[in-house]
């Protein structure tokens, strides 16, 4: 039997059986019980991981201000981390920051950072969570902008 790379058993490959692929893999049969298969399937909600749902809020709360702002925001690369870096700007106070915009150069657009943890942290649910995105996105396209977040996007403070 062949071992994967970290020395467990893995997936067998090349049984050696007549008129079988040589390079062919295959799942165990653990005990007689019939070949491993996903644990989720794909249309069960569970099947998402985390972040997949996490950008899928964030695209959600960036497209009415793609539309809206849309000539204006063309050229902004919205991007999603897990925490922000150790190192804070000089203007950032001790709280962590839950997004940040970082002005365009030479050789990089503008871009849009939300940070996954911080945001998830904050909130109960997915709903709340869903608002918070807004804000915090209306803040840093309002910072970009030089315009309040009430006025980038007024849905979000209920307005």
């Amino acid at each position: 039997m062949a071992r994967d790379r970290t020395g467990r058993g893995g997936a067998v490959r090349g049984t050696g059986r007549p008129g079988g692929p040589a390079g062919a893999t295959r799942r165990r049969d653990r005990h007689g019980r019939g070949f491993r298969g996903m644990v989720l399937p794909p249309h069960v909600p569970g099947h998402r991981t985390r972040r997949e749902t996490f950008d899928d809020a964030v695209m959600d709360a960036a497209e009415p201000l793609l539309a809206r702002f849309g000539r204006r925001l063309e050229h902004v690369v919205l991007l999603v981390e897990e925490v922000p870096p150790t190192d804070p700007a000089p203007w950032e106070t001790q709280a962590v920051p839950l997004g940040r915009y970082i002005a365009p150069d030479r050789d990089h657009p503008p871009r849009i950072v939300l940070y996954r943890r911080p945001l998830v942290t904050r909130c109960g649910g997915e709903e709340e969570l869903e608002l918070l995105v807004r804000q915090v996105l209306a803040e840093q396209v309002g910072a970009m902008l030089s315009m309040d977040p009430e006025d980038v996007d007024p849905g979000a403070w209920g307005a």
